[in-house]
């Protein structure tokens, strides 16, 4: 149905500052990978257009800054938010650890509507160094099915590895969810209108 109306899905990319958020993007949008590490700085985002089922979707990723000192400034990008893409590097436990925070802080500050449901996805990057590898695949996995089996993936920003299968699959799980939302909530319209009759009918008893 070509006539659906959200061909835009926002995405955005959390996790603890170095562990390949914007080499990631970088890998997805551009397909180009450097070794020169920059601190993001607030937040960045690269739009690329993919076909799910004859439909072209419009993916604008997000990469936020990592670092502690720029997070408040999350808040606002957390909003609107269709999927959101938790990132570790295999070889750090610390970037491990603290999935859960950032996981916990992206819901309380997007607030989306069902947040059991929400797509999350996690990504453990950089397993092109696996002789340096601190987290197992296991461990990992476990903690998804701690968190309602979000799906994991093993990627490699530098070798390109999974990179371009882990966003198809993002995407698919967040207009999957989208489409969804109508269903559970149809009866929420584009733009809710409140009618102010049909407000006084139902509180006619008290305004508090």
């Amino acid at each position: 149905s070509g006539t659906r109306k959200k061909a835009l899905l926002k995405v955005i990319i959390l996790g603890d500052s170095g562990v390949g958020k914007t080499s990631l993007m970088n890998q997805y949008v551009n397909r180009r990978f450097s070794n020169q590490y920059k601190a993001t700085i607030g937040a960045d985002f690269l739009t690329r257009d993919v076909n799910i089922d004859d439909r072209t979707v419009t993916l604008q990723i997000w990469d936020t800054a990592g670092q502690e000192r720029f997070q408040s400034l999350g808040v606002a990008f957390y909003r609107g938010a269709d999927c959101c893409v938790l990132a570790f590097d295999v070889t750090n436990a610390a970037s491990f650890k603290s999935l859960d925070s950032w996981r916990d802080e992206f819901l309380i500050q997007a607030s989306p509507r069902d947040p059991d449901h929400f797509p999350f996805v996690l990504l453990g990057n950089k397993v092109d160094l696996e002789s340096q590898r601190a987290v197992s695949s296991k461990r990992a996995q476990s903690w998804c099915q701690t968190k309602g089996n979000i799906p994991y993936y093993e990627v490699s920003a530098k070798e390109a590895l999974n990179v371009e299968a882990a966003f198809l699959a993002i995407a698919r799980d967040a207009l999957a969810r989208e489409s969804q939302e109508t269903n559970d909530f149809p009866e929420f319209p584009d733009q809710i209108r409140l009618n102010p009759n049909q407000q006084n009918q139902q509180n006619s008893g008290c305004n508090c």
